[in-house]
């Protein structure tokens, strides 16, 4: 079972096809006047949380720009990876396809498992925060869905869906009036993903062997028996006291 080695990269088109959901969101700044003053984008980095609220931490209090570059931004991280019997199919179902007039791929049926990931949203203030959230929620109903190019060698193309579980928000200040103050937003997601084994290549049939006979109790029906096999000829073996005639099919 193990000794053929494949990778698809599954897992990894998948957390990439996952950030690239949130790589364009972007907040606008107004005056008192309602007028718009400054428009960023926000960035979005794969990263732990804890390791983001380090970095804030570490930044010196008495820069304020430094700190301003830093919020807002958004990262994300896998968190768990299940299998999903919900979604199981039979084993023996194939893929299949057609390399040539001489030979064919094929692969089972893919195993199906959920990855858990967080995506967490970092703010100085509400309203950078509700700017994007309110660009985010609206997609998810409770669910979106993405198409990933799974096999290339087979033309698999997969839907990916998303969905969207659950979302909290803490404000984490603590300290005194000199201590930077970091409002975050955790919003919880699924993705159903499959994931396909080895392809197996085999040879295409092109002679195939039927062995016509007449049963001496059946004397005005024809029977006839077709050879399957992945190999290029295929042989039939009849029991019984039987009379049959050969017949070549050539493709």
């Amino acid at each position: 079972m193990l000794d053929q080695r494949f990778y698809w990269g599954t897992i990894r088109k998948a957390i990439v096809a996952f950030g690239s959901m949130f790589n364009g969101i972007t907040i606008e700044r107004k005056d008192s006047a309602g007028n718009s003053v400054q428009i960023q984008k926000v960035p979005l980095s794969y990263s732990p949380k804890q390791k983001f609220l380090a970095k804030i931490r570490q930044q010196p209090n008495t820069d304020e720009t430094n700190f301003q570059v830093i919020l807002p931004r958004m990262g994300f991280e896998m968190i768990a990876l299940d299998y999903d019997p919900n979604r199981k199919i039979s084993p023996l179902q194939q893929n299949r396809t057609l390399n040539s007039s001489t030979s064919a791929s094929s692969q089972y049926a893919p195993t199906p498992y959920n990855i858990s990931v967080l995506l967490y949203i970092y703010v100085k203030n509400q309203d950078d925060g509700l700017q994007i959230i309110e660009q985010i929620l609206p997609y998810f109903n409770p669910d979106y869905n993405l198409t990933l190019k799974a096999i290339p060698e087979l033309d698999i193309k997969n839907d990916l869906p998303i969905l969207l579980n659950t979302i909290g928000f803490e404000d984490d200040y603590e300290g005194d009036m000199t201590t930077r103050r970091a409002i975050i937003w955790t919003l919880s997601f699924t993705m159903k993903l499959n994931f396909y084994g080895p392809v197996s290549k085999q040879g295409i049939i092109n002679r195939v062997v039927a062995n016509t006979f007449r049963n001496s109790d059946l004397t005005n029906q024809i029977q006839s028996i077709t050879v399957n096999g992945s190999d290029n000829t295929g042989n039939a073996i009849l029991a019984g006291n039987v009379s049959y005639i050969d017949t070549f099919i050539d493709f």
